[in-house]
């Protein structure tokens, strides 16, 4: 007898990626950008970005992007809570 998970496990899942994949573009696009801005040094998203021959301003955007993942797994999570109640 196998028992499949269909919808729950995959939307658990994909919010795990959420917060993983929020979080990782979060600190590599604004740490990138400080780094960058304080110690004149790229490294992670900025070193790819910079040799890629794309500007500064991308690492914000890196960044940004990570913030509004972290922002749409947390209304997620949100919205998971009060269904559950």
């Amino acid at each position: 007898m196998t028992v499949t998970r269909t919808r729950p496990h995959r939307q658990s899942s994909w919010r795990r990626t959420r917060w993983l994949l929020g979080v990782i573009l979060f600190v590599q696009g604004f740490g990138s950008a400080l780094t960058e801005a304080l110690w004149n040094t790229s490294f992670g998203v900025a070193g790819l970005l910079r040799g890629a021959g794309l500007p500064q301003w991308t690492d914000l955007a890196v960044g940004a992007a990570g913030a509004i993942l972290l922002g749409w797994a947390q209304v997620a999570r949100g919205a998971e809570r009060r269904a559950r109640a």
